[in-house]
């Protein structure tokens, strides 16, 4: 899957993954596809959210991460922890989804921090 431009953070929606994705469309088409739903959320709704999600200490598989550049939730960017303290993303500088160590995000400015971790709270048979 390759970074698309057009589902840039800072537009209204977040469009069909068809042509490509932002790091948040990848993150829950990637949760979807093992079961999970989270609702296509901004990240700065989806660090609020209680709704489907939970905030966790403790990572497991699947569980969503956001990184910035400061505590903010607000413009974060997503990934999902994959285990062995790996997470995969999407990101524009890469270009196409790649599994990085949790200490690499901390050598990009824009990813020094590690705002969270939400967990899905639901599966897609819930619904």
């Amino acid at each position: 899957m390759r970074y698309d431009t057009a589902h840039d953070p800072n537009s209204p929606t977040l469009p069909d993954i068809g042509s490509g994705a932002n790091c948040q469309n990848f993150a829950y088409e990637l949760l979807r596809h093992f079961g999970r739903h989270v609702p296509k959320l901004r990240s700065s709704n989806l660090w609020e959210d209680t709704a489907y999600t939970i905030s966790v200490d403790e990572y497991r598989p699947l569980d969503l991460l956001l990184f910035n550049k400061s505590q903010s939730a607000w413009g974060a960017h997503v990934a999902v922890y994959v285990g062995n303290d790996r997470a995969i993303h999407l990101s524009r500088s890469v270009g196409v989804a790649a599994v990085w160590r949790l200490a690499q995000f901390a050598q990009h400015p824009e990813y020094r921090v590690l705002v969270g971790a939400k967990r899905a709270l639901r599966s897609t048979s819930d619904r």
